[in-house]
């Protein structure tokens, strides 16, 4: 028998629970956005953001992170933001999903030129 039916061994959750921190680049995925629907669509584009980065289909945004969105208003999102995105272990016993992920602001005086960096909890 070949080796090409042999299906790959898969990792455990707790191997896959990792927190990187990311420089997410709003002001490109808001061009041409209504003012009005500016700090919405950010919320949904950092949940985009992290889904894609993670591969996790349950994103959890920090509160403070909506906040730091919204400080300056609907239509005055800022142009970069950093992020911890932590992928965790959903302890829920009736859960869909084994792993969700939980998005934080990181406060940095200019978030321009960082790069992703895995953070050790």
């Amino acid at each position: 028998m070949s080796s090409k039916g042999k299906k790959p061994a898969t990792k455990s959750a707790i191997e896959q629970v990792v927190s990187r921190e990311y420089t997410i680049h709003l002001h490109k995925r808001l061009h041409g956005i209504t003012f009005k629907k500016r700090a919405p669509r950010a919320i949904k584009e950092i949940k985009e953001f992290a889904q894609k980065a993670m591969q996790t289909s349950d994103v959890r945004l920090d509160p403070q992170l909506n906040k730091k969105v919204w400080e300056q208003g609907v239509k005055g999102v800022p142009y970069r933001i950093r992020v911890r995105i932590s992928r965790r272990r959903n302890d829920e016993e009736d859960a869909k999903e084994k792993l969700y992920s939980y998005v934080q602001a990181v406060n940095v005086k200019n978030p321009k030129g960082l790069v992703t960096a895995v953070v050790e909890e």
